[in-house]
């Protein structure tokens, strides 16, 4: 049995410019056949053009359904036999393909001691004065506002 596999690709929406076509439909007509001519270098075979619903989001929390223009193509699978390969002889280390396993480097020298901790830090942590300090003329910041 034959299968195949298909592509679904959008149709186009506007015409391209070419050199004599001077109608919207002609530039349309245009588009077209240059999408077909390029999916059928590539094997595929067109089968149909449809008109499906799209159902996407508009705004927060709405939907809406949109239609949209498809062009479906097809083509035929190659199915690969299942031919049983004949055994080959082992292969040779110089035939080998395969990378081999190797160990991870490691530190060049073990450590015997553990390292120092590091140096302490010499100035002393000076944290902001939990308390507004006296003014020059020796009233307090809040006492003098009323």
């Amino acid at each position: 049995m034959q299968r195949y596999e298909y592509k679904v690709v959008p149709a186009p929406q506007k015409g391209t410019k070419a050199k004599g076509v001077k109608t919207p439909e002609g530039r349309f007509a245009i588009s077209v056949e240059q999408l077909l001519n390029q999916m059928g270098q590539e094997g595929w075979e067109y089968q149909r053009a449809e008109l499906l619903p799209s159902e996407e989001r508009s705004g927060l929390t709405g939907s809406t359904t949109n239609w949209r223009n498809v062009l479906i193509f097809r083509r035929a699978v190659v199915e690969e036999t299942a031919e049983v390969a004949p055994p080959q002889a082992e292969a040779t280390p110089e035939e080998d393909i395969a990378p081999t396993p190797r160990p991870v480097p490691g530190p060049d020298t073990v450590l015997t001691t553990p390292p120092a901790a590091p140096a302490p830090i010499s100035e002393p942590r000076q944290d902001p004065p939990l308390t507004l300090k006296a003014s020059e003329d020796g009233v307090d910041a809040d006492e003098g506002k009323t």
